[in-house]
């Protein structure tokens, strides 16, 4: 398979990063991802984060970035993306009071002003979905579908989370090829086979994480990022298994 580099959304390693953030961006390295997508900072500010990841040999991915931010602090965003280094910044969800109709027919403004601004410095902005996003709205329409059809492609793209267009009965490769071209990141989970759904390993559970995989290429993803929302044991334990996982599909460099 085409050898695309492969980050980890720091989210997984909330708990520990509270503890030590540079330690565990020690041990992402130590694994060998190619890079990190943020989820905060970790209390470094901007250019010491870039000297720590230059050090230790990974890459800013992307960063996840509150609506809020989006919308009243993007020159900072912008600024500290530049820093990085990190051509990427995702919307990451929404919070539950702003997941009306009316709520999604404002977004499509706020998302298509911040990519504009963003594309102009060489930044993309992507969407990222949950399963909420797959209920549909009065018009028949699900969410992630209209705000993806009504912003403008060139400024908003989309990072899919194939456990949640899984759990949400959607196929992530028939998304992939509706939105072809448009998804430079793509959150790579896997999905327990029981009833719970829960969130699995890459290559353990039901996703088929191999047929999003091959989609890669053609789709220009720029940057796999392995996310585990939540795991039973070790976080550390599930990520590094993961990673094995995207080694015996040829993914990685290692």
């Amino acid at each position: 398979m085409t050898n695309i580099p492969v980050a980890l959304q720091m989210f997984t390693l909330r708990k520990e990063s509270e503890k030590d953030f540079k330690g565990v961006l020690e041990k992402v390295a130590d694994i060998g991802f190619d890079g990190v997508e943020f989820a905060g900072y970790g209390g470094y500010q901007p250019t010491e984060l870039k000297s720590l990841i230059d050090h230790l040999g990974i890459k800013a991915a992307s960063s996840h970035i509150p609506l809020p931010a989006l919308e009243n602090e993007l020159e900072k965003v912008i600024e500290t993306q530049k820093i990085l280094g990190s051509k990427h910044i995702v919307c990451p969800h929404l919070p539950p009071e702003r997941r009306t109709d009316e709520d999604y027919h404002r977004l499509v403004s706020i998302l298509n002003e911040a990519g504009h601004r963003s594309s102009e410095e060489g930044i993309s902005l992507s969407y990222h979905n949950h399963d909420f996003e797959l209920h549909p709205m009065k018009d028949g329409r699900t969410p992630l579908e209209f705000l993806l059809s009504e912003t403008n492609p060139g400024w908003v793209k989309a990072e899919f989370d194939i456990y949640w267009l899984t759990k949400a009965d959607e196929s992530p490769q028939a998304w992939l090829d509706q939105f072809k071209g448009r998804t430079p990141l793509v959150h790579l989970k896997d999905m327990t086979t029981d009833g719970e759904q829960f969130f699995a390993e890459l290559g353990t559970g039901g996703v088929d994480v191999e047929g999003v995989l091959e989609k890669g290429a053609a789709n220009e993803v720029e940057w796999w990022v392995v996310e585990q929302d939540q795991s039973k044991g070790s976080a550390l334990e599930s990520i590094q298994k993961s990673f094995r996982y995207l080694q015996s599909q040829n993914v990685t460099s290692i």
